[in-house]
């Protein structure tokens, strides 16, 4: 599949330049027919659960092939809330080690899961950004000892910076602590190796640049640490047999399946299936290709215009994501949408955002937006 084949998957770009896919991936056919096809898997059979159930592991093991890992190191959430709250959950914080570093980049979620383990013994410490970025030697100075996981962003969702997560992994390595990558704001821009990459946890969910729905998240376990873990909270998807339908005893899959909840969201699960497989199709080398150079556009572009531009010009610490700061973000979100171009704005900035189904034209669209409402549009120092 060539990118301009790839475009054509997705209706809106006939009436509308959509470059908000941090939050929310364009709807394609794909999606749109597999929503249909469970539609008429419903209405056909009325509950073909062991269909739908053979659904979600195709696709556990679709999302498993797309960043390098083994199925059985692969459960699938409903959030990234409940993924991240497993591991939470799953840990203990003893005198030795009970230390939780955050940093400032970090989605709230994140924060708010662990702030709350602080009940059962964690003590939350921050690692400080400097201005737009996370320099690794912030987190050299505070990791130690008594570090117990470090969950970190990949890409922060309010300026696009892109940390250095090999050098963290390994300095995690180094200390004894785990780390906990969140992954939303990056899977499916370009080419990953969880493997590779060195980190303990990965959590993401589909609704972003994976072109799924809401409903469906993924998170990796190393496949070393499954069986050490059980979390707070279950459900009888994480028992070894759950259609045994056993009360007693509480057995564990000995898979990271043991740390699924509940029933699965079956629509969800066939939407983000599609959304995997169109990506598939196009490959993440040309998806990363194309993405890179429509992001580097867009810097070059503003920069060029003087505007004040918060994501990094060096292409190895930015995401898809490009944010130009703004004296009234909000308004200038409804500006650009009347004249059909959908972004988003987070606190003082206007958050684009670039998948493969996106091209020149778009990104020169969007450019000529904030010229003609340039008065909206911070200028560089």
């Amino acid at each position: 599949m060539t990118v301009e084949q790839f475009r054509a998957r997705f209706p809106i770009f006939a009436h509308t330049v959509y470059v908000n896919s941090c939050s929310q991936g364009a709807l394609s056919l794909d999606v749109r027919a597999a929503l249909d096809a469970f539609t008429v898997s419903w209405d056909t059979h009325g509950s073909p659960w062991e269909r739908w159930v053979g659904e979600v592991e195709r696709l556990r093991a679709a999302f498993a092939v797309s960043i390098g890992a083994a199925a059985d190191e692969i459960a699938v959430m409903p959030s990234a809330s409940v993924a991240i709250a497993a591991i939470a959950t799953a840990l203990g914080f003893d005198a030795n080690r009970r230390r939780v570093l955050l940093s400032e980049f970090e989605f709230p979620t994140m924060a708010h899961v662990w702030l709350a383990q602080q009940r059962r013994g964690a003590v939350v410490d921050w690692v400080p950004a400097d201005g737009e970025a996370l320099p690794i030697e912030h987190f050299e100075r505070r990791i130690d000892g008594r570090t117990l996981i470090v969950p970190a962003t990949h890409v922060c969702f309010r300026n696009g910076y892109r940390l250095d997560v090999v050098a963290l992994a390994s300095l995690c390595k180094e200390r004894g602590a785990y780390l906990m990558l969140d992954d939303y704001q990056r899977t499916g821009t370009a080419p990953l190796d969880v493997h590779a990459l060195g980190v303990d946890f990965l959590v993401t969910g589909a609704l972003k640049y994976l072109l799924g729905p809401a409903g469906i998240a993924f998170l990796y376990v190393r496949r070393e640490l499954i069986e050490r873990l059980e979390p707070l909270s279950t459900g009888w998807f994480g028992r070894v047999s759950p259609f045994a339908f056993s009360l007693d005893p509480l057995d564990w899959a000995a898979s990271a399946r043991r740390f699924e909840t509940g029933t699965p969201p079956v629509p969800s699960v066939y939407a983000a299936a599609a959304g995997l497989d169109l990506l598939h199709a196009l490959g993440p080398a040309a998806i990363g290709a194309q993405i890179s150079r429509l992001t580097a556009r867009m810097v070059d572009g503003a920069r060029s215009r003087g505007f004040a531009v918060v994501t990094p010009d060096n292409p190895e610490r930015r995401g898809a994501l490009v944010v130009v700061r703004c004296t009234d973000a909000t308004a200038l979100v409804q500006r650009i949408e009347a004249r059909g171009i959908v972004a988003s704005a987070r606190g003082t900035g206007l958050r684009v955002s670039f998948h493969a189904y996106n091209n020149d034209a778009d990104v020169d669209a969007v450019l000529a937006a904030l010229d003609a409402d340039a008065a909206l549009v911070s200028r560089a120092d």
